[in-house]
């Protein structure tokens, strides 16, 4: 097994597409990245399969793919702020060209449509899912007249920048501020506090990527061209009824 990392790429480049065929390898799969049809259309002539694992754009019925409930996940999170009391809740988002990205935020708006509670487009911050992401803005949302009580961040990773901005502004999770993540990665429940998170199995996505290969590289037609999983909230103790 090869593997090629990006640099923060989301397209590969020439120099990787011929390492690739230089290598014939029995398949590819491309993790959260978008190969371009030249790229595609140049590893089906040489019967190199191609199978994405939570393709930043919409992969469509032409490569195979695995994903994850983004939606919903974004929509369970911002609920479960809601539930607690929280009504200005601002979401710091990944990418806009990544798909997940814009599901989580989908999901956040629907979460606040529902409930009746305004979308404040203050409140709305776009990333590029960085730990930067999550200390820069957060210092920015809570100089707001209006500042939120609670924040969605669309990873890990940036959730953690929003606990270093809290820390560097003197202030308190969960008691002067909730605060959810998405994947669960392993650190987080060391986190502290540990952080209240959207579960992604990224291992059974991983796995059913790897199955997907397998069987095309075997010349087998697939039984589904695209597997996608649930997504459910991990409450921990990042997350409390705002102060009155």
């Amino acid at each position: 097994m090869a593997i090629s990392e990006l640099q923060g790429n989301h397209v590969p480049g020439a120099d990787w597409l011929e390492d690739v065929l230089g290598r014939r390898p029995a398949g590819v799969i491309a993790v959260f990245s978008s190969l371009t049809d030249v790229q595609r259309e140049r590893l089906a002539t040489h019967k190199i399969p191609l199978v994405l694992l939570d393709p930043t754009g919409d992969p469509g019925h032409r490569v195979p793919s695995v994903g994850a409930g983004n939606w919903n996940g974004g929509l369970t999170a911002t609920r479960h702020l809601l539930e607690l009391g929280h009504q200005r809740i601002a979401i710091i988002t990944g990418p806009p060209h990544a798909l997940s990205s814009r599901a989580r935020l989908d999901g956040y708006r629907a979460a606040l449509d529902t409930a009746g509670a305004p979308v404040d487009p203050d409140l709305i911050c776009q990333g590029d899912y960085q730990i930067e992401d999550g200390l820069t803005h957060t210092h920015r949302l809570l100089r707001l007249s209006d500042p939120p009580t609670a924040v969605f961040a669309s990873n890990d990773g940036q959730a953690i920048g929003v606990y270093h901005a809290a820390h560097q502004l003197g202030l308190r999770i969960p008691e002067d501020l909730s605060v959810v993540g998405f994947d669960d990665m392993p650190p987080t429940r060391w986190a502290i506090p540990p952080l209240t998170t959207v579960h992604q199995p990224l291992t059974e996505m991983a796995g059913a990527a790897a199955s997907m290969l397998v069987t095309l590289s075997r010349g087998e037609p697939l039984p589904h061209h695209r597997k996608e999983f649930a997504t459910t909230l991990v409450v921990r103790e990042s997350t409390a009824p705002p102060k009155h």
